[in-house]
């Protein structure tokens, strides 16, 4: 290897960057065959722009870019004539259109699929849970007694889509019909009720134009407004029609980690959030035929895996296993075995073509709105859903010859987990009513709840901060609820497995083995921390409290990408105390700070609490959970 190799070995201790067993290795390999990964290119960017960091820096006109000097001793304004604090909100404004933008359209395409699936369009697909879709047409006020399921589901799709693009001044009908009364009326009195998703994040690019908003107060209380209209229409919309659409997640069994995939057979990977495509890939590649097929090229048959949300949406419905989350996207090409890796959109990253290029694998991209140069594009359409499927699935089959056997290495690691914990899925186990929840809550069995979400990122330990926060929780009578990369890393690390009650803290564990369910319970992909919503709500009223009043909090510890932010956002604007692990660039403006940390709480009754130690972290949302405690009179 070169001397920039060498360089990076000692930069990168490969056991050092991931707490998850076969990931050291693979880096290993990676740089043994030249290959760089993540963590590579991530030490190449340093030291990163201290400006972009700090959100200091400007490049919203052709006049900059603009940067402000956070010592004083160069610019303190921009060209135009806006501050640090206006620079600072104006991103962060941007980086929460992005986030509700990502989760929104993620939802407008499984609004189109029902919809054609209502109108007879798209044969491939059928409404599978009609009780949710009753459920929800009475909320929305559609009538339902002794109709024609596809009518009632027409009558949905015409509500949900004016959720995109209404006119008026009313805020969205999932709003209205799903969010707690209480904090309508505080959401209401800050002037941030949604009212259209697409007009939120168009609003968010107009007010962060050239000569428009300069007001941080008024631009981070429009960044509210966006991330509930994610949160409680756009987010919210995808979960329950994916639930529609493909059924209700139940807890079932299976497996994560690398070790999942298998030396003697075809290795599908479906990768990226949205589960129309990848349900179709796992019901083509499990087909007799398709095993069969896969023979004839010297194959057992086919494995199909899930990598990052995608994988949560098949694995909680279908009990797929998973490979890994997100930063092990190339780590499982560079195991040598994977013929194909389909990916739809989010947290894929472009690299995996390049890296796919050292090896075999086929990274087929799927969807018109994302296309990686050098991956094969079979565009998706849902009326020709299981045509497109098995296509894929045949030219996975046909690469397997292709494999070079002696570049193969899987890690044996893998972990059997429970996943796929609904709130109607909870409260099932709960034996259909929240009463034995809020007995051991106010008893103390259990001191509270913690929903842990989010991504990871190569600043920091790979899956370290999730677990850990997640073990000190538990240790201390804390139900952790989370979604997305958290999910898995918790899973790979055993404490999705009703096992891992034996972690928990006397009280957790009690109630944990008298339900036989793991003390983290997996709730699904990042769009669902919609269910978490749903949990809180259901919480509050039947105790008679506002969210903000329950013993609860929420945490990112390891997030990265733009979604993380409007969930975040609407989380606090939900009323929930929210740690985030790594620090958002904001620090360059006092104010902005001040806002997001402290301010923000007597407007909507949460905030942010920005905490890089997982164990600090810890610490602070227990005593954050006391507090809410001692607040409601019991027992701390």
């Amino acid at each position: 290897m070169s001397s920039r190799w060498d360089y990076l070995k000692r930069k990168v201790p490969s056991k050092q960057v991931s707490i998850t067993p076969g990931v050291a290795e693979l880096i290993e390999k990676a740089e043994e065959e030249g290959i760089k990964t993540a963590w590579h290119r991530y030490l190449e960017q340093q030291p990163q722009c201290g400006f972009g960091l700090l959100g200091v820096c400007c490049r919203n006109c052709n006049m900059g870019p603009c940067r402000i000097d956070p010592f004083g001793y160069g610019p303190t304004r921009g060209v135009c004539g806006a501050t640090a604090d206006t620079i600072v909100a104006r991103n962060l404004l941007r980086m929460i259109a992005a986030g509700a933008a990502a989760h929104s359209d993620h939802a407008r395409d499984i609004f189109k699929v029902v919809k054609m699936v209502a109108e007879g369009k798209a044969k491939a697909y059928k409404i599978t849970d009609i009780d949710k879709l009753v459920w929800l047409a009475s909320l929305l006020g559609v009538p339902t007694e002794n109709r024609n399921v596809n009518d009632i589901a027409k009558d949905v799709v015409e509500i949900l889509e004016r959720e995109f693009g209404k006119q008026d001044e009313e805020p969205l009908a999932l709003v209205k019909a799903l969010a707690p009364e209480k904090r309508l009326k505080v959401w209401a009195k800050a002037g941030v009720v949604p009212r259209n998703i697409d007009r939120e994040i168009c609003e968010c690019m107009h007010r962060t134009h050239i000569g428009v908003d300069a007001d941080p107060v008024s631009l981070l209380l429009h960044g509210v407004r966006t991330a509930l209209a994610d949160g409680w229409s756009g987010s919210m919309m995808a979960t329950l029609l994916s639930d529609i659409l493909f059924g209700t997640p139940k807890p079932v069994r299976s497996v994560m980690n690398l070790g999942v995939l298998k030396e003697d057979m075809v290795n599908i990977i479906v990768h990226g959030h949205n589960p129309v495509l990848s349900m179709k890939i796992v019901e083509a590649a499990m087909r007799e035929d398709m095993q069969e097929y896969a023979k004839k090229f010297g194959a057992k048959g086919v494995n199909v895996a899930g990598m990052c949300c995608t994988g949560n949406e098949v694995l909680m419905r279908l009990g797929v296993p998973i490979a890994g989350n997100m930063l092990m996207q190339e780590l499982a090409i560079i195991t040598g075995a994977v013929e194909a890796i389909i990916v739809d959109y989010q947290c894929v990253m472009p690299a995996i073509a390049d890296v796919a290029g050292c090896y075999h694998t086929k990274v087929i991209t799927t969807e018109p709105k994302m296309k990686i140069p050098g991956a094969i594009h079979i565009e998706f359409e849902p009326e020709h859903a299981d045509e497109i499927a098995e296509k894929i699935v045949r030219i996975a089959i046909e690469n397997f010859p292709n494999r070079s056997k002696a570049r193969v290495h899987i890690p044996k690691h893998k972990m059997e987990i429970v996943a796929g914990f609904s709130v109607e899925a909870i409260l099932e186990a709960l034996g259909g009513s929240l009463d034995p929840l809020i007995n051991a809550l106010k008893e103390g069995t259990i001191k509270g709840i913690v929903g842990i979400v989010g991504c990871v990122n190569p600043k920091v330990k790979h899956n370290y901060s999730h677990v850990t926060l997640a073990k000190k929780l538990i240790e201390n009578d804390i139900l952790v609820v989370g979604t997305g990369c958290w999910a898995i890393a918790a899973g790979i690390h055993g404490l999705l497995s009703p096992e891992a009650a034996e972690q928990a803290g006397p009280g957790l564990r009690k109630i944990c083995k008298a339900l036989n369910i793991p003390p983290c319970l997996h709730m699904g992909s990042c769009v669902d921390c919609s269910r978490i919503l749903i949990a809180l709500k259901a919480l509050a009223e039947a105790l008679g409290v506002d969210i903000p009043d329950l013993p609860a909090a929420g945490s990112a510890p390891e997030w990265m990408s733009e979604k993380a932010v409007s969930i975040g956002t609407y989380f606090i604007a939900s009323g929930v105390f929210t740690h985030l692990g790594t620090i958002p660039p904001v620090l360059g403006s006092k104010k902005v700070t001040k806002l997001l940390t402290e301010d923000v709480e007597d407007v909507v009754g949460g905030k942010f609490y920005v905490e890089p130690d997982p164990i600090k972290a810890a610490e602070t949302i227990i005593e954050v959970i006391k507090e809410k405690r001692r607040r409601l009179g019991w027992p701390v």
